[in-house]
């Protein structure tokens, strides 16, 4: 059999984002996760937003073939109304900032992982995280999609690493089962 170059070699560059996955791609993750977690009548509009001065983002990363993370952005109130939605009867009269935090990590969580599954495997996905999102890799490595939840931004990020990645010591360390 002879080799047709199809095949990625080690030494081949990986591949951009913006060549795996696309903005249409993304959102239609992003309403399939919102109508599961948040309810079946929530609904993501494509219109751009600014975000906030008080933006909270929470991410996960993916490591494999392309590496990088899916990173979610909102204000704090979008924030918190998604957790309270995410927690639905059991949302305490006020939350605290570690329920935010853990319902901004479930969606990211959740939409990183339906990402994880179209792209070339295997990978692996990380933890999520809540605080200042990553910094992005090359500009071409990104593809962003600006929305309305409710009339709030809402920003989706599949971004490329900023940097080389490290090979991990334990490479299914931090994999989260899906």
């Amino acid at each position: 059999m002879s080799d047709t170059g199809e095949r990625r070699r080690a030494s081949d560059a990986p591949s951009l984002i913006t060549e795996l996955i696309d903005e249409e791609t993304v959102q239609n993750i992003a309403q399939e996760a919102w109508s599961a977690l948040i309810g079946c009548d929530e609904f993501l509009v494509p219109l751009p937003g600014g975000l906030p001065d008080d933006a909270v983002s929470s991410w996960v990363e993916v490591v494999g073939p392309w590496t990088g993370a899916v990173v979610l952005t909102c204000g704090r109130s979008t924030a918190e109304e998604l957790s309270r939605c995410l927690l639905a009867e059991h949302a305490p009269p006020v939350l605290d900032p570690e329920d935010i935090e853990d319902g901004m990590g479930e969606l990211a969580n959740v939409v990183g992982g339906n990402v994880k599954a179209i792209l070339p495997g295997p990978s692996v996905l990380g933890l999520p995280e809540v605080g200042t999102a990553p910094s992005a890799g090359a500009p071409d490595d990104v593809c962003r999609v600006d929305l309305l939840w409710r009339g709030q931004s809402l920003t989706i990020t599949v971004q490329g690493s900023a940097g080389v990645p490290q090979p991990a010591s334990h490479p299914h360390e931090n994999e989260v089962p899906l």
